[in-house]
């Protein structure tokens, strides 16, 4: 068994999130803070993707603790934001040792929402800074941060935060910034792919959809193409080795791959990111597989989350008006 969570309850000790949003641009960019370092990880399975730093968290390569995570908008412009990350923890002197001084490693990846705004304003180094600093256990979820200008499958899209407690006494959590070419609800219904997942109290979120008319699934998008990806980072404070945080990710993938119908296409850069904030000393097979399938079902969570929490702007309705 596990106990559903969302909000502050939902980050493992340890992790701090924050936003800068841009409204006027419509866009933004989100900063997962582990200042004391963090097991990093990340799975890849979108065509299109944007990152910074990733290469580094293949099992087998050298560094194994992250410092932050940056979840952008602005496309590849809006990587220069992990510079105003690295400016922040280096002034508080975090990050890998090194002869010369501590390295803040703050891996990054992009969703495109440019064009969406009045202004062409990808965050820069300054809304990178300004995340970090804002960074703290209450996150806003929605149209924020890296979710500001996002767009999922024709509605509004956003930044969503679940997690579950496992009876074993750790946590698992996903954040999210959904910005998908597929829909995260059935185009005859209307209704989200993952509500089945919901806790009773997220089902008060849901829209009532008397009015809701649609149509078979076709697997034609007349909106947005190559203008998508679903960004993600999943955390828990298990003590989880590299290789076993790798795993996390990759099990998490298919809660995004339930809550968004289709994922991983040519024309996203999906990913899911992972921390783990224990000793790496590693855990059993068995609470790895319980930790990687609530993250999954987290995930899913996260991204109806998203979408139930989002406002809509001109010509982007959000999810909750569609009935």
């Amino acid at each position: 068994m596990a106990e559903a969570l969302w909000g502050a309850e939902a980050l493992p000790e340890g992790l701090l999130v924050g936003h800068f949003t841009d409204l006027e641009a419509r866009t933004g960019c989100t900063v997962v803070l582990a200042e004391e370092g963090a097991i990093g990880a990340v799975d890849v399975r979108g065509a299109a993707p944007g990152t910074r730093e990733t290469d580094l968290l293949a099992p087998e390569n050298t560094v194994e603790r992250v410092h932050a995570l940056l979840l952008t908008g602005g496309s590849a412009f809006g990587l220069a934001a992990a510079e105003g990350v690295v400016a922040y923890l280096r002034e508080r002197g975090k990050g890998f040792p090194t002869p010369g001084g501590p390295v803040p490693i703050v891996p990054g990846a992009v969703l495109y929402d440019l064009g969406r705004g009045a202004l062409h304003r990808p965050p820069g180094p300054e809304a990178g800074y300004r995340a970090a600093l804002a960074a703290g256990r209450e996150v806003a979820e929605g149209s924020v941060g890296a979710g500001t200008g996002a767009v999922a499958g024709g509605v509004k899209g956003g930044v969503g935060l679940a997690g579950y407690a496992l009876e074993e006494g750790f946590r698992v959590a996903a954040l999210v910034a959904v910005n998908s070419l597929g829909r995260p609800f059935d185009p005859k219904t209307g209704r989200l792919y993952a509500e089945g997942l919901l806790a009773p109290g997220e089902r008060a979120l849901l829209p009532r959809l008397e009015g809701y008319g649609g149509s078979e699934e076709t697997y034609r998008y007349p909106f947005l193409l190559g203008q998508n990806t679903t960004l993600a980072a999943v955390a828990t404070d298990a003590p989880l080795t590299k290789a076993q945080a790798r795993r996390l990710a990759i099990m998490a993938q298919d809660g995004l791959s339930r809550a968004l119908r289709p994922a991983h296409t040519p024309l996203d850069g999906d990913l899911v990111f992972a921390l783990a904030l224990g000793d790496g000393r590693g855990v059993d097979p068995f609470l790895l597989l319980r930790l990687g399938a609530y993250a999954a079902d987290a995930l899913s969570r996260a991204i109806a989350r998203a979408v139930l929490l989002a406002e809509g702007f001109p010509g982007v309705p959000a999810y909750r008006e569609l009935g």
